[in-house]
């Protein structure tokens, strides 16, 4: 694990350029660094905001080449990026996070295989190849059970819920894609989540634990701190202890969780990097997660972390834009970002509002009585 120390001045490349690189990018400059971000999409988020963009493939190993060249050291924004690409880079920059985590967080069966290994539960599942595979599965798992592609969903994209057997046809046009994985369905009270950061000398930090609502399978809000007890509380910090202890994690990692009505925790998925349920850190902490992230992966020293208010985070959709822009002048307690994207499409993350509160329950009803959130069926 390498300790490089990266100055103010140095520059930090950043690979996607989306709302998180953007969000990466105002911390980095904060500290005083230059950023190169490599993002497909001309004027991106984060290219928006960067001292350079260059648009190109993930996987283009020229302008990865390009990348490396105009960096002290390279972190990433999103795990979807080429591990082969990421793999080949080793050699060629600073890359404190390694490729082996986007190697296991991109694929679901190796992150199960991972967390099992890590000592910390996951829903029991099996590995599907085949219709044939998935009928043995659904005989050995039950139904409810919900089949996932291993690679490439987000947001409720690659999965089908099976509700009864006349659904495996349907469900098994997954498989197109290639292997899936078929989990048991989780009966969970709630769907928690843990950000945490891991410096290149091994020191731990974590956020406070999220209390997460999606709507249509997108994270519709995180209430922080979750309502849950101090049991759950202190286990959560266990399992991410032994999770980043297993990964030799460097950088920052979300673990989205599955709490069930009598306190068990299961781990759902992973995500290598900042994660929409950590951006109420940004107001309600003394330090964000793009904050913390950026320390770790220049070799500086973490910062504890403290709660300074409770909070409520909720995203804005395509749907939502209109609408909150007109509530802005009667809202100076909401905390507005908007990403700079282009285009406000249908279920697209355009932005998020953070309400800080002394009382979450009177921020929900607040948020609720907008009706903002309860256009177009989306709550």
């Amino acid at each position: 694990m390498s300790e490089k120390f990266i100055k103010p001045g140095q520059t930090i490349g950043i690979i996607g350029g989306g709302q998180l690189g953007q969000m990466m990018t105002f911390s980095a400059k904060e500290a005083g660094f230059r950023v190169v971000v490599l993002e497909p999409t001309p004027d991106s988020p984060a290219g928006q905001v960067a001292d350079e963009q260059i648009v190109a493939e993930y996987d283009d190993r020229d302008a990865l080449l390009q990348l490396a060249e105009k960096s002290d050291v390279v972190t990433y924004e999103f795990e979807n990026i080429d591990y082969e690409a990421l793999d080949w880079l080793l050699d060629k920059v600073h890359i404190p996070q390694g490729a082996e985590l986007i190697k296991i967080t991109q694929d679901r069966i190796l992150e199960k295989q991972a967390l099992t290994e890590a000592g910390v539960e996951v829903a029991p599942y099996a590995v599907i190849n085949s219709l044939e595979d998935l009928e043995d599965g659904v005989r050995r798992i039950g139904i409810p059970s919900v089949l996932k592609t291993t690679r490439g969903g987000y947001d409720g994209k690659g999965q089908y819920v099976l509700k009864s057997e006349q659904d495996l046809e349907a469900a098994a046009k997954l498989l197109k894609s290639g292997p899936c994985v078929l989990e048991a369905w989780i009966p969970f009270e709630k769907e928690i989540s843990v950000v945490m950061t891991r410096s290149t000398s091994g020191e731990l930090s974590y956020f406070p634990v999220g209390e997460n609502i999606h709507v249509n399978n997108i994270l519709h809000q995180t209430i922080v701190p979750a309502r849950i007890s101090d049991k759950v509380e202190k286990n959560v910090s266990e399992l991410a202890y032994k999770i980043a202890d297993y990964l030799n994690l460097v950088g920052t990692l979300a673990v989205e969780l599955f709490l069930t009505e009598d306190e068990k925790i299961y781990v759902n998925e992973l995500a290598p990097r900042p994660h929409n349920s950590g951006h109420y850190t940004i107001e309600a902490c003394n330090i964000s997660q793009f904050d913390q992230h950026i320390r770790a992966v220049c070799g500086w020293p973490l910062q504890k972390v403290k709660l300074l208010q409770k909070s409520v985070m909720v995203n804005v959709l395509g749907q939502h834009v209109n609408a909150v822009i007109d509530e802005i002048p009667q809202r100076p307690d909401w905390y507005i970002h908007f990403y700079g994207k282009e285009e406000a499409k249908h279920n697209r993350k355009m932005g998020h509002v953070t309400v800080l509160t002394e009382n979450i329950e009177e921020a929900l009803k607040e948020l609720n009585q907008t009706r903002i959130w309860r256009r177009h069926d989306d709550v």
